[in-house]
C-alpha cells in the first residue's frame, strides 16, 4: 500500500493512490491528454503499461475513447487540466458520459487557481458551474492531499460518471488516517452555533483557520466539509442552517454557479438562511509567482472568509 503524505501536493496523492489501486483493480485504466507528468497519472503508467494511453493533446477524444472503454467493460479514469477538460470536452462529456450515464471517471488536474502561473486560460473557476449542471454527473472536491487519495477506490467502484476536481498544489492538512468518504455525505469538521462555514477542496482549510481567528473574537463557527458538490447533502446543509442561523461558503471557484450556489439554491428553496459567498467574483483571475498569493489576491484569503462571517452574523 501506497504512504500518502500530506506534504504532497494533491495531484501526487491522487496518482499514486490511482497506481496503488491499479493493483487491487485491473479493470482500472488510465487515459491522459499528454499531461502525465503533470496530472502525476505516469505513476500508473509506469507499472501498467498496456493499461495506460495516451491520447495527446485532445481532451475531446480523451473523452470519448474512455467512454469506448467503458462500454467494454473497463473502468477508465481519463485525466486532464480542469480548464481544458471542462471546457474543450464539455460537449463530449455532456453526451457520451452524462447523457449515455457511462462508467467514465473523469479526473481533472490543475483546478481552480492552482495552475497559477498560466493565466485565466488555464485559471478552472467555472468547471464545478459546468459539470454540476449536467444531469447524471457526480462531482466531488477533495479538501486536502489524503482526502484526494481515499477518494480513488471510491469512485472507481461506483457505477457512473465521476468528475473528480484536483488541485495541482499541496492544500493545508485537514485530515488523518481515520478519514472515511461517502458520495454525498458531507463532513462536520468543528462544532460551533454562531453560524457555519461550508467549505470545499482548499478553501476547507482555510476556513478552519477563518474559524479559529473568529474564536479569538468570541464567534463560534460550524465548519462542515462539502466534498460531494453533486449530489449535495442538503440534510447538513439545511441542519446547519436551522442550528445556526447563517451561512458562509468557502470555494476555489467562481462564486457563480459553484459550491455558494448550490448551497443557497438549497436555502432557498427549503431553508432560508442568509448566506455570504466566498470565491473568485465574477472576474477572470490572472497570474501569481504562486497558487497561495493568487488566492489571495483574488478574494479567497483567511481573512476574506473572516469578514463574510462577519457579515453575515449582522443579517441573522
Amino acid at each position: 500500500m501506497t504512504t500518502i503524505t500530506q506534504t504532497m501536493p494533491m495531484r501526487e496523492g491522487y496518482g499514486r493512490a490511482l497506481a496503488a489501486y491499479g493493483a487491487d483493480n485491473p479493470d482500472v485504466v488510465v487515459l491522459d491528454a499528454d499531461t502525465s507528468s503533470s496530472t502525476l497519472a505516469r505513476f500508473f503508467a509506469e507499472r501498467y503499461r498496456d493499461r495506460f494511453f495516451n491520447i495527446g493533446i485532445a481532451e475531446q477524444c480523451l473523452v470519448d475513447v474512455a467512454v469506448g472503454l467503458a462500454l467494454g467493460g473497463k473502468i477508465p479514469f481519463a485525466n486532464a487540466f480542469a480548464a481544458l477538460m471542462s471546457l474543450r470536452a464539455a460537449e463530449q462529456i455532456r453526451t457520451c458520459v452524462a447523457y449515455a450515464r457511462t462508467n467514465v471517471k473523469l479526473a481533472a488536474g490543475y483546478a481552480g487557481l492552482s495552475d497559477f502561473k498560466d493565466g485565466p486560460t488555464h485559471n478552472a473557476i467555472t468547471d464545478i458551474a459546468i459539470l454540476r449542471a449536467m444531469p447524471e454527473m457526480t462531482v466531488i472536491v477533495p479538501a486536502d492531499t489524503l482526502e484526494a487519495g481515499r477518494w480513488v477506490p471510491v469512485i472507481a467502484e461506483y457505477d457512473g460518471p465521476v468528475y473528480l476536481r484536483l488541485s495541482r498544489a499541496s492544500t493545508i492538512p485537514v485530515h488523518d488516517e481515520t478519514l472515511e468518504v461517502r458520495i454525498g455525505k458531507g463532513i462536520n469538521l468543528r462544532e460551533g452555533g454562531d453560524l457555519t462555514i461550508v467549505a470545499t477542496g482548499s478553501m476547507v482549510g482555510r476556513s478552519l483557520l477563518a474559524a479559529g481567528k473568529l474564536a479569538r473574537k468570541g464567534i463560534n463557527a460550524r465548519v462542515l466539509e462539502i466534498h460531494t458538490i453533486k449530489p449535495l447533502d442538503v440534510d447538513l446543509v439545511c441542519q446547519a442552517a436551522a442550528e445556526t442561523g447563517a451561512i458562509v461558503t468557502a470555494e476555489e471557484h467562481s462564486i457563480v454557479g459553484g459550491l455558494g450556489g448550490a448551497v443557497a439554491e438549497v436555502l432557498a428553496d427549503r431553508c432560508p438562511t442568509p448566506v455570504v459567498r466566498v470565491g473568485v467574483a465574477d472576474t477572470f483571475a490572472l497570474t501569481a509567482f504562486d497558487p497561495d498569493t493568487l488566492m489571495d489576491a483574488f478574494g479567497l484569503a483567511v481573512d476574506d472568509v473572516v469578514a463574510a462571517a462577519e457579515n453575515v452574523l449582522q443579517r441573522k
